[in-house]
């Protein structure tokens, strides 16, 4: 398991539904935004690199996926440089293969 519920339970004081609706929203945006990602990657869109990899970075943060949301963060600070194309690529199929690991397990564990 590469994700941890410490974080958010410690926020959710005890609330379940908080904990269920956190959980169901990763898997409703993050695999979108992740396509998003992958596309902007391709087109050599980096404006959109820099917004999508800061729009994960807190998804992944609050599910303790700590190693995920460096790289989220690498991608995002290279994603403000174009020179930085071939580092961008190299980082990214890591991050897409632990989010879709975690989706993965959050859909096995909750049943959602």
């Amino acid at each position: 398991m590469i994700y941890s519920l410490d974080k958010l339970n410690e926020m959710a004081d005890g609330d379940n539904d908080f904990v269920l609706s956190v959980i169901t929203v990763f898997l409703e945006e993050v695999p979108q935004d992740l396509e998003d990602l992958e596309n902007a990657i391709d087109k050599g869109d980096y404006e959109n690199v820099y917004q999508l990899a800061h729009k994960i970075k807190p998804n992944v943060d609050i599910l303790g996926m700590e190693q995920t949301r460096a790289i989220a963060l690498e991608i995002e600070t290279l994603g403000k440089d174009e020179k930085n194309k071939v580092l961008i690529e190299e980082k990214f199929p890591a991050l897409k293969k632990d989010i879709h690991q975690v989706i993965g397990e959050l859909r096995k564990d909750f049943e959602v």
